[in-house]
């Protein structure tokens, strides 16, 4: 009696550690996903109705357009200075604001028409600062402070959103808004906003 037991405890067994391995093999990837491939970042797929990187793009590029054809930017004597601040995000909804700022900076920076202060680094300039005032540094390559550039704009902006369920159909709708302080007059020289709406229908769960 003890022996047979003892041999279909170890069939069952067997049998366990064949299914684990085999269900492992199935699931090569993060959460069961295999088989990966590029996708192209500029086609538009709607998955769900979260905002994704589609509406960050056309965003971006509507604002983008308006700060460099805007007249205090496009008829300045020089590139003006600028200090970005992050986009606000006044939804409800996790957007990734930090990538929508960034794409603005990059794209109106390789724009040629504005140049931007970097906030983010002041402590470790200061850092720096002090370390080529401590005697290591060679004196012709050593670092003053004294010698940064004043900002004269402070570009800022933020997002907002609306949402309407009527029936099945589900709308939603975001507004960026964008601004251009200029430093010394506190006045906002440059402003744009750009609109998006977008439509849902609720699916119908089959049998």
């Amino acid at each position: 009696m003890y022996a047979d037991n003892l041999l279909k405890f170890r069939l069952s067994s067997s049998v366990f550690i064949v299914l684990g391995v085999a269900l492992s093999g199935c699931s090569t990837g993060p959460k069961g996903f295999a088989h990966g491939q590029y996708d192209d970042p500029t086609r538009v797929e709607l998955l769900d109705d979260k905002f994704n990187e589609s509406d960050m793009q056309q965003m971006a590029d509507t604002v983008i357009r308006a700060m460099v054809a805007c007249q205090y930017v496009a008829n300045a004597a020089k590139p003006p200075v600028v200090i970005v601040e992050r986009v606000s995000n006044r939804t409800e909804e996790h957007i990734d604001t930090v990538s929508m700022t960034d794409k603005i900076r990059t794209a109106l920076i390789k724009s040629g028409k504005v140049r931007f202060v970097n906030k983010e680094e002041r402590g470790t300039l200061n850092d720096e600062y002090d370390y080529n005032a401590s005697g290591n540094v060679s004196g012709p390559t050593a670092k003053k402070r004294g010698g940064q550039i004043g900002a004269d704009y402070i570009l800022s902006g933020n997002i907002a959103t609306n949402i309407q369920q009527v029936g099945d159909d589900k709308f939603i709708y975001y507004k960026l808004t964008v601004n251009l302080t200029n430093t010394e007059t506190s006045t906002i020289d440059c402003t744009e906003d750009r609109e998006l709406r977008k439509k849902y229908k609720k699916q119908s769960i089959g049998l």
